[in-house]
């Protein structure tokens, strides 16, 4: 089954919300573990238990296992295997982007289900020119796995190389569109995906307006919850792709932990607020 079609299924059965697995230190620190690679592999754990099988999505953020060297990237691996194959689906944050045989390593490294880090859909970066991500969506589609590409996003920074104009159109718009291309045709929807952000407002609001946020993929959509973005926000801006769109968020559950239960409890909740909309 493509990635598209199996975010399709579990949107339906569990919402549409992804929940981040972020291990940053202040959060180590507010659920009472050290900022240490025991610390690290409790906090992974325990959101393993809280919402594998339970939520349609969960995004580890890579870089913040990674700054614990060899044996953060072993928990990462551990924590990637023990959510796959639960319902949920494991979309790695990594935003990679290279050129050449570069970029089909990471293709390889992360999309193809026999490696050790393999997972349901990575985040890339366009910015070396969209066909740099060709290995990216080969890979992928030989493996029913995913690509979110980013787009427009919320940070300051982002307009300097997202807004830039060439040929009459965005750099954003550009990116939109030829994700689109690959898409066309897939039903219930293609398997390569967006990064845009909730906070994005007026860009974003354009994008709807001309129908550039159409690209018949899924939607990924940080700055919900804690970073100021609301549902009213994301059913203002996305309009008609709301079916599409996957609201990311991780402060905004991940501070109720450490307790499971808790933790089960707001991401329910922000689902719930979700489909409510």
């Amino acid at each position: 089954m493509s990635f598209g079609s199996r975010a399709h299924v579990a949107m339906q059965a569990y919402g549409p919300a992804c929940i981040g697995i972020d291990p940053h230190p202040s959060l180590l620190e507010q659920w009472g573990l050290e900022d240490d690679i025991e610390g690290l592999d409790r906090f992974a754990s325990t959101c393993v238990e809280a919402f594998a099988g339970r939520v349609a999505f969960v995004k580890p953020q890579s870089a913040f296992f990674e700054r614990f060297g060899a044996r953060g990237v072993v928990v990462l691996e551990r924590t990637i295997e023990d959510l796959r194959h639960t319902g949920s689906l494991v979309v790695l944050d990594v935003k990679r982007g290279d050129i050449g045989s570069t970029a089909q390593a990471y293709a390889d490294a992360y999309l193809d289900d026999d490696a050790p880090m393999a997972a349901d859909a990575i985040t890339v970066s366009p910015f070396l020119g969209f066909g740099s991500l060709a290995p990216f969506f080969e890979v992928a589609e030989k493996n029913d796995a995913g690509v979110f590409v980013l787009a427009l996003t919320s940070n300051p920074e982002g307009p300097d190389v997202q807004h830039a104009v060439r040929d009459g159109r965005t750099v954003a718009e550009s990116v939109l569109a030829q994700l689109a291309e690959l898409n066309a045709g897939a039903t219930p929807m293609g398997p390569f995906g967006a990064v845009v952000g909730a906070t994005i407002d007026d860009a974003a609001a354009r994008l709807v307006a001309s129908g550039g946020l159409a690209i018949n993929g899924p939607l990924l959509v940080p700055g919900y919850g804690a970073q100021g973005g609301t549902v009213d926000d994301i059913r203002r801006l996305f309009g008609d792709v709301m079916d599409q769109v996957v609201p990311s968020t991780s402060r905004g559950v991940l501070s109720a932990g450490p307790d499971v239960s808790a933790l089960r409890d707001a991401a329910a909740r922000v689902n719930a607020e979700l489909v409510g909309s």
